[in-house]
């Protein structure tokens, strides 16, 4: 299963390394283009006639997205990689015959490496205050061999050995059919960020692995989507992380939280803007527009528990036995624009680029 938005290049490479021997098993292959205005799905018919093409009229977001195609799809292992991947050659043959050989294991991913051709982290702790504000004053990267201090970002641990995780980020995952039937769809309240921490604490919930498998490898180019609008989705995954919070949390903890990220950001605006009034740096002024926003975003919210969904959530909803495939059209449906008030975030602030996020 592949999302796009507006990713078109990326997206072309990803497919294209689809075919290069990355498994031994027959694979199927959908892809779900997000109402890109790029020529993504255009490109995806006229270059992939073997690709399943599901177009949306609108902007499902990753969550309701991958849920479309993973309600379409048939094999025993489900496969959701972002489409600015490059998978290798026999990767996912090894991450199913690691599944197989482990039956334990409900979701696996695999050694990522970034653009420059090194490690790029993609293996995370579950957050809790304390390592939390560890990483807001950066006593993690102070102290990078200090388990004490690395509860979340794992800096002490190379990411070279397989072993389960907590975490494992969304940009490449192999979900088996079965623990996927019993854990349920990913949760599509979550609409870009957010959904990876949930999904592999809800495995884990479940009583299944979560497991990180190094000998299989991947590229990830990383922010495909998100470099259309970076400060914008900087806001985004601070709205996830709260909702993260706010969904597994008590109160307390998720006022402790909004407090500790508060800091972080606060760190960070006087940082960078020292920085930026220093060197003149374009790249310390984005930064600090950024973390400004953030700021701004999190002074500005209620902090409440959310009321009732007000429709079901795919986290409850088990995934359906596989069917034949049906593609075409795909239902439209409205952007969760004000999903910050319903779950009692509500913010206005300047995204830094002249616009504004409600």
């Amino acid at each position: 299963m592949i999302v796009s938005w507006n990713a078109r290049d990326f997206l072309r490479d990803c497919l294209k390394s689809l075919s290069e021997g990355v498994s031994e098993y027959p694979i199927e292959i959908l892809v779900v283009d997000n109402a890109s205005s790029d020529g993504s799905a255009d490109c995806v018919e006229r270059e992939f006639p073997h690709v399943r093409l599901i177009r949306s009229a609108s902007n499902l977001g990753f969550s309701r997205a991958n849920n479309l195609a993973v309600r379409q799809s048939t094999g025993d292992y489900v496969c959701l990689i972002n489409s600015d991947v490059k998978v290798h050659r026999e990767c996912i043959t090894r991450l199913v015959d690691y599944c197989e050989a482990h039956p334990e294991v409900g979701l696996a991913g695999p050694f990522i490496f970034g653009p420059d051709g090194k490690l790029q982290r993609s293996c995370w702790g579950f957050p809790s205050v304390w390592n939390m504000f560890c990483r807001a004053l950066a006593l993690d990267k102070c102290f990078p061999r200090l388990q004490a201090f690395g509860g979340y970002e794992l800096g002490y641990w190379s990411q070279d050995t397989t072993r389960p995780v907590d975490i494992l980020g969304g940009c490449f995952w192999v979900a088996r059919r079965e623990a996927l039937n019993r854990v349920g769809l990913l949760d599509e309240s979550f609409f870009m960020y957010g959904e990876d921490m949930d999904w592999c604490r809800r495995f884990w919930a479940g009583g299944w692995q979560v497991m990180f498998v190094a000998e299989a490898q991947a590229t990830h180019y990383g922010g495909a989507s998100s470099a259309n609008a970076p400060v914008r989705f900087y806001i985004e995954r601070q709205r996830a992380d709260l909702q993260y919070w706010t969904k597994h949390h008590s109160r307390a903890g998720v006022a402790a939280y909004g407090v500790v990220s508060a800091l972080h950001n606060a760190v960070r605006v006087a940082g960078y803007g020292l920085a930026s009034w220093v060197t003149r740096n374009p790249e310390h002024r984005h930064k600090w527009q950024r973390s400004l926003a953030c700021l701004q975003f999190l002074l500005s919210c209620r902090w409440q528990r959310p009321s009732p969904p007000d429709r079901p959530s795919a986290a409850a909803e088990p995934a359906p036995p596989p069917r034949p495939l049906s593609g075409g059209q795909a239902e439209s449906a409205p952007l969760p624009g004000g999903e910050a008030c319903r779950y009692g975030w509500g913010a206005r602030v300047s995204n830094g680029e002249g616009n504004t996020q409600s």
